[in-house]
């Protein structure tokens, strides 16, 4: 008997058969805490991003601008690499232009200014398509406006999210951003800055990304800033 034909006979006589799959919604309704308030899902969330090193500002839609500028100056950024094509991008290039910070942009093919990229560009910026509760994590949806390297080279990572755009878990995530028609390239989800314990099992922050990560966490109108305290 060959090797082949007796691993079948094993399974035959094991009775082997596949594993029913799942109702995946009823699957992550069972495995995803189910928050009381969005506060108390929004803490959550916080919470879980935080514990991974990642900075959050609750912000409004009016006052983002100027946190942005206040966590530039705080971490002595020289300069912002900003999708200037983007109402954001926009909005923000005036505020750090407006406060003396640099502002730069992809404004031509990545081959020509790959040294100046990596070595000379403090922080950039981006928006979010949604966060997952559940895990502490963001989604970012790369374009052409924001490219994925926007958000992963350099040092610094600040990113605008609306908050009112969470979801309990990455299923909800996907039918509620109706995922499966039209993804980009590459989607990222993230949940704090890069790290690494390759090397001797140590925990090393920003071996190969971003060192730190910055969440503008825009609040809806009828979410208190004083309901999210720990």
């Amino acid at each position: 008997m060959s090797a082949r034909d007796n691993i079948l006979a094993k399974l035959r006589r094991a009775a082997a058969a596949p594993m029913k799959e799942p109702e995946t919604a009823a699957y992550y309704q069972e495995m995803t805490p189910q928050w009381e308030s969005e506060a108390g899902r929004l803490k959550h969330w916080a919470k879980a991003m935080r514990a991974v090193k990642t900075e959050i500002h609750w912000v409004r839609a009016d006052n983002w601008v100027q946190t942005l500028v206040k966590v530039a100056q705080e971490k002595g950024l020289r300069n912002i690499l900003l999708p200037l094509q983007t109402e954001h991008g926009r909005m923000a290039a005036a505020a750090a232009e407006a406060a003396g910070i640099g502002i730069k942009a992809f404004e031509k093919p990545i081959e020509d200014w790959k040294d100046e990229f990596f070595a000379d560009i403090d922080a950039g910026f981006t928006d979010v398509r949604c966060g997952i509760a559940h895990t502490g994590t963001l989604v970012l949806w790369p374009s052409e406006s924001q490219p994925r390297s926007q958000s992963l080279v350099p040092p610094v990572h600040i990113c605008l999210f609306d908050a009112a755009k969470m979801y309990n878990d990455f299923y909800s995530a996907m039918q509620g951003e109706n995922m499966a028609a039209g993804m980009p390239t590459n989607v990222v989800l993230v949940s704090g800055p890069s790290k690494t314990a390759d090397i001797q099992l140590t925990l090393a922050y920003g071996a190969h990304g971003p060192r730190d990560m910055v969440v503008l966490a825009v609040l809806p109108d009828h979410i208190d800033e004083a309901d999210l305290a720990d």
